[in-house]
């Protein structure tokens, strides 16, 4: 595996159509007709045809292309399909990302408000979070496993 090299990759020049060159083990870099060069790896999961992306050259390395595909084939190799899982794990940044002491807080405000509860309350609540939003701050995280809130 890797019969690609870097000279290889940057001397490679666009065509009419697309084109492929091989590095072995299912990874391939497509080189458009705009010159634009992008890394793929073909693989077969549940018997289906499946091509991953893993970016454009020169921002993903050619080793890093080779890490990521044999990332990959390790996910293959395990029974599970790479492209699932990485959506799976960008939702799971998302979510992570966005799952803050304070988004918390303010949709809890915002949900007592839409239920009524008395102006006076709501702004003691925000009073009072806006004392806890600098001591807690951004890194104060929800663990997704237990729904804990801390750091």
């Amino acid at each position: 595996m890797g019969t690609l090299f870097v000279t290889t990759i940057a001397s490679a020049k666009p065509h009419e159509r697309d084109y492929k060159l091989s590095d072995g083990g299912g990874l391939y870099l497509l080189v458009r007709p705009t010159g634009t060069k992008l890394w793929r790896f073909n693989y077969r999961y549940l018997e289906k045809h499946r091509t991953l992306a893993f970016g454009a050259w020169p921002e993903v390395s050619l080793a890093d292309a080779r890490v990521r595909r044999d990332d990959a084939r390790r996910l293959l190799a395990a029974g599970t399909d790479p492209s699932h899982q990485q959506k799976v794990d960008a939702a799971r940044a998302r979510v992570a990302e966005n799952d803050t002491f304070k988004l918390v807080a303010e949709e809890w405000v915002a949900k007592n408000m839409r239920e009524g509860m008395a102006e006076i309350t709501l702004s003691k609540l925000r009073w009072l979070l806006d004392k806890a939003y600098p001591s807690c701050g951004p890194a104060c995280k929800r663990d997704p496993v237990s729904g804990v809130i801390g750091v």
